[in-house]
């Protein structure tokens, strides 16, 4: 039976890349699997694929308890299918904190690391058999880590990340630069997307004191493109809480240059919550918060009411 290896929805660099290098890998190693997702992925995962030659997964809806699966780059099942529970679960490899809800069958093996990338522990998973992966696999790799730390600007990014990426570039004859660029170029346009789609673009659900919070995080070299959208995106926030079962959208526009966030403020519930959160003033219907970059690292820990 075909092993599927797939990461969260609404998937990003590192939750397409990582499960066809991981399905590569098993593939390798004698077990045979295939990567899929869970939802079309975003316009810097696109160019990724398009860029090393890599064809794009196939999207599934759910899975069925005869499927046998590996979860990649999250274990919070309110990122998965809905019958994640059902399934013959294999393994789980992450770099989040642990959720918990998940159920197996069987014990299974689980990597959690505090490394700012899935990939990157995949790197040291795969060890040795990384010799043998085409440039694509290793291209993947490799942008995955740029992504997720930003080009080692994120506050998650560790030495050891940045170490297994500069391998990467230089086995690869790539500029670190002129990739992450590129690839910063791709993610920055936005111009096809809905707000709604936007809003979720890039999204995880956390509860913070009883409230329910849809967080969206927009990375980005051309903030103003976003930010002229902000009061239809503000405006669309309700239909996307209410559709989603959430109490409020919180969208998070990242400045990958000046290093910085921008967090729109439709309401009350925000202002008091951005506050309390970030010890900032809000006077308007946006705050800029200095040197906020990282969701997983920077604001889930700080966000209280």
């Amino acid at each position: 039976m075909t092993t599927l290896v797939f990461g969260h929805k609404s998937p990003d660099t590192d939750s397409t890349g990582s499960p066809i290098i991981w399905a590569w890998y098993l593939n390798e190693t004698g077990t045979p699997a295939k990567p899929v997702l869970l939802g079309e992925p975003n316009t810097e995962a696109a160019f990724v694929l398009k860029h090393w030659g890599l064809e794009k997964p196939a999207i599934i809806q759910d899975v069925t308890a005869e499927d046998k699966v590996v979860i990649v780059d999250t274990n919070n099942p309110a990122e998965l299918p809905a019958s994640i529970n059902e399934a013959k679960i294999q393994a789980i490899i992450d770099h989040h904190l642990l959720a918990g809800g998940i159920r197996t069958k069987n014990p299974i093996e689980i990597t959690i690391r505090p490394l700012a990338c899935t990939a990157t522990i995949m790197h040291d998973l795969i060890g040795d058999t990384l010799a043998q992966a085409p440039d694509s696999i290793k291209g993947a790799m490799l942008s995955c880590i740029l992504s997720d730390t930003l080009e080692f600007r994120s506050p998650t990014t560790t030495p050891h990340d940045r170490a297994v990426a500069e391998k990467l570039a230089a086995d690869l004859g790539v500029s670190i630069s002129g990739l992450a660029a590129k690839m910063f170029e791709a993610k920055s346009d936005v111009s096809a997307f809905s707000d709604a789609e936007l809003l979720r673009m890039d999204s995880k659900e956390y509860n913070v004191a009883g409230k329910e919070l849809r967080v969206s995080v927009l990375e980005t070299t051309a903030p103003k493109v976003v930010l002229d959208r902000k009061a239809s995106l503000m405006r669309s926030m309700a239909d996307v809480a209410k559709e989603d079962g959430a109490d409020q959208v919180l969208l998070f526009v990242v400045d990958i240059i000046k290093e910085e966030a921008t967090l729109l403020v439709p309401n009350d519930l925000v202002k008091q919550l951005a506050e309390t959160s970030f010890g900032a003033t809000v006077t308007g219907d946006t705050v800029v918060l200095p040197g906020i970059m990282s969701r997983k690292k920077q604001i889930i820990p700080a966000l209280k009411l």
